[in-house]
């Protein structure tokens, strides 16, 4: 049996609106948790994520993403499966299976990102910057070379495109 050394000063607590607020693409994310400060079990952000947005194909290799939905609606892609998530979705997308989303319709998402174990949030803290104001970041191309390098530290690769909204998503937009 092995004996905790672990205290209440090892508790963490962060409200509502407290944690380190990143842009990355086109995303709002506010840090959680790490694997610094979780001893390296996971690493938590909240997102909130512009309408039509999806990220690259994407594998990570040294961790398991997963996803609770808070508000809107995602396509998701995780090999060749792919699941339609809405507020109240819980997602599990194991490690090494090339993955990605698209937020659907025309209002951003809001979720939870849960990354086991920790250390994959640093792609997302390292190929973002601090965000600059509320709300989502201005729109701007992708540096995708940027963001090779930087997933490549977090043993992350980019190995296909985005993802288009559904048919249906946009002639209903159109």
């Amino acid at each position: 049996m092995t004996i905790s050394s672990h205290t209440a000063d090892d508790a963490r607590f962060l409200g509502p609106d407290e944690g380190e607020a990143i842009w990355f693409l086109r995303n709002r994310m506010t840090v959680k948790a790490t694997e610094a400060s979780t001893g390296g079990g996971f690493g938590l952000l909240e997102s909130l994520i512009a309408p039509g947005f999806s990220p690259p194909l994407h594998v990570h290799h040294r961790e398991d993403e997963s996803f609770y939905v808070l508000e809107g609606e995602l396509t998701m892609k995780c090999g060749d499966r792919t699941f339609r998530a809405t507020a109240g979705s819980f997602v599990f997308l194991p490690r090494n299976v090339p993955h990605t989303f698209v937020v659907e319709g025309d209002k951003p998402a809001r979720m939870l990102t849960l990354l086991t174990p920790g250390g994959g949030e640093g792609v997302f803290i390292d190929g973002g910057r601090p965000a600059e104001a509320e709300g989502l970041p201005p729109a701007t191309p992708p540096d995708i070379e940027a963001l090779k390098r930087v997933s490549a530290r977090y043993e992350a690769e980019i190995v296909g495109p985005p993802m288009a909204p559904t048919a249906s998503h946009v002639a209903a937009g159109a």
